[in-house]
């Protein structure tokens, strides 16, 4: 054997050896995470490993404490550049740094000359990161070989997400509160406050997000708020659908006094004419997507009908290769399309069989505010999904009608004497 025979046959026992040692560490990885066992090999801020179990995790007191507060600042509306702001003014120890300190755990990306550099990507992994909730995800990261390291990231539904696995630290109530906010990322104004309304309310014409005006130079009665449409492309686009937002806060309090009164006082009724609503509305929207998917289907088989003919008539020789090419492309983009729009479809029907009303949280959560007397980010995020604000019913006019709908979480629209079909109307001055 040549020596250069004898290098290519090293290199490949080596190649062959890595190989395989990578499978086998991969099988063991996959074996633990479908058990349920944590991955990770430093407990996250907040929890600890547990003396008598290490794959366990227990809750450390001291960590959890500004757990909690990162939540609640974050369901106020505050930021994760804000809170990470609050808590190095502070002088709060960074979780890096606190683990070393408390528990003699080292990172990489730990720096003892700045001990409370809390940085904004570090408090907006914390506020997505379920495992506050009490559940473990696994196998969120991979790599595609042993070769190439480069992390990917699995979107959730890839995930092997195990519940109630640990204590939680925040409630399932503040998670969605907060979740909910991270989706309409809201900046400070030039005046250095936060809009509590921000992504709340939609113009009910063109669906755009309707912009909060104000400045230092007008009264806080006159801070008003306009369709983004409007102000973007003008009136041949959309109209300014203006409302102060003095008003919408009139507006808003007394409907959701009202509503929550409703489900304390006659919380049976109510219950009964939600969950029926509900279901008809699903029934509507189920039944809208399965013509859908119906035809999306027929369309897929005729396209397969399509390309075997085509196939057969150039095997024959009936067309010429780029007779085929030509004719088969617009088909396959098609395809292609229908490849993805269709399983996008299936999960949106399956979503809405498995939707159960979600009556008695609503429920709940109106016993335990009897007494709303100013509206919050918090309060708004936790009852309010949408607000949608109509066009005056005179435009221009200063005291004319103006329609506003407030959709409630989990239970829609609700009008004043029950009937969706019948909305909420504010006279405006």
């Amino acid at each position: 054997m040549h020596c250069c025979d004898v290098i290519l046959y090293v290199r490949l026992t080596n190649e062959w050896y890595v190989r395989d040692s990578s499978r086998k560490v991969r099988a063991v990885f996959r074996a633990k995470a479908e058990r349920g066992e944590r991955l990770g090999a430093r407990a996250p801020y907040g929890y600890r490993r547990s003396e008598d179990d290490r794959n366990r995790l227990v809750v450390d007191e001291e960590a959890a404490v500004i757990v909690h507060r990162i939540f609640a600042m974050c369901a106020g509306g505050m930021g994760p550049s804000q809170i990470a702001r609050q808590l190095k003014s502070e002088q709060l120890l960074c979780p890096a740094v606190y683990a070393y300190q408390k528990f003699g755990i080292t990172h990489s990306s730990m720096n003892l000359e700045t001990p409370c550099d809390w940085s904004e990507s570090t408090v907006a992994a914390m506020l997505e990161n379920e495992v506050y909730l009490g559940n473990t995800v696994n196998m969120r990261y991979s790599t595609k070989s042993y070769k190439d390291k480069r992390r990917i990231t699995h979107p959730r539904e890839e995930c092997l997400v195990f519940e109630g696995t640990h204590p939680a630290l925040v409630t399932r109530e503040v998670w969605n509160i907060v979740q909910r906010v991270r989706q309409n990322k809201r900046r400070p104004t030039k005046m250095k406050e936060q809009n509590k309304y921000s992504g709340l309310v939609v113009c009910a014409d063109c669906g755009a997000t309707m912009v909060l005006h104000r400045a230092h130079t007008m009264k806080p009665t006159w801070n008003n708020f306009a369709c983004y449409t409007y102000k973007k492309k003008g009136k041949e686009v959309c109209t300014a659908h203006y409302i102060r937002e003095c008003v919408l806060d009139e507006v808003i309090l007394e409907d959701l006094r009202r509503v929550t009164a409703m489900a304390r006082e006659h919380t049976r009724e109510f219950a009964e004419y939600i969950g029926g609503r509900q279901s008809a509305e699903i029934q509507r929207e189920i039944r809208r997507l399965e013509r859908e998917l119906t035809a999306m289907r027929k369309r897929g088989a005729e396209l397969e009908a399509i390309f075997k003919r085509l196939y057969e008539d150039r095997v024959l020789g009936h067309i010429s290769v780029e007779q085929f090419q030509m004719l088969s492309g617009s088909y396959t983009e098609e395809q292609e399309r229908l490849a993805v729009e269709i399983p996008t479809k299936e999960a949106a029907i399956r979503k809405l069989r498995d939707t159960i009303s979600s009556t008695d949280g609503f429920i709940a959560k109106a016993k335990r505010y009897t007494d709303i007397t100013k509206l919050t980010p918090e309060l708004l995020r936790l009852f309010i999904q949408k607000i949608v604000v109509h066009e005056k019913s005179v435009k221009y006019s200063k005291y004319s009608e103006q329609t506003v709908e407030i959709h409630y979480t989990d239970i829609g629209f609700i009008g004043e004497t029950g009937e969706e079909e019948k909305p909420q109307q504010e006279i405006t001055a």
